[in-house]
């Protein structure tokens, strides 16, 4: 067995204000794996700016901004965030889900890639 030690004592993190989290079952039980990485960017950026409901609200644009992607990227990980169950969103708010009981896999075309999301794009940004 490992034994652990505290490495750097003055730094040790502590809640203060906000609180996030993502359950230890997202690294074991294989959602981390199931994720693009825009999709866990942007899964990322969803539970740090969600409140204790997981709810958020921030624009697309500002989404992109924050996190460096084209409308494009942020719209395909969107899509695969909710076709995999982990986010809810009605064109202004999004939710941070409860984790499914198992990852959700993305449906595959004939070409084995992930098949394209079927909401408009820009009927999905209004």
């Amino acid at each position: 067995m490992i034994t652990k030690k505290i490495l750097n004592p003055d730094r040790i993190r502590q809640i203060r204000g906000g609180f996030s989290f993502i359950p230890h079952r997202f690294l074991t039980d294989g959602f981390l794996k199931s994720l693009s990485p825009p999709e866990l960017l942007l899964y990322i950026f969803l539970v740090l700016a969600a409140d204790r409901y997981g709810l958020s609200y921030y624009s697309y644009d500002r989404i992109c901004s924050f996190l460096h992607v084209s409308v494009e990227q942020y719209i395909e990980a969107r899509d695969g965030l909710i076709k995999k169950d982990l986010i809810a969103f009605d064109g202004t708010l999004f939710q941070v889900l409860e984790l499914p009981a198992t990852p959700i896999k993305p449906k595959r075309g004939s070409d084995g890639r992930p098949a394209h999301s079927a909401i408009h794009p820009v009927a999905s940004m209004v």
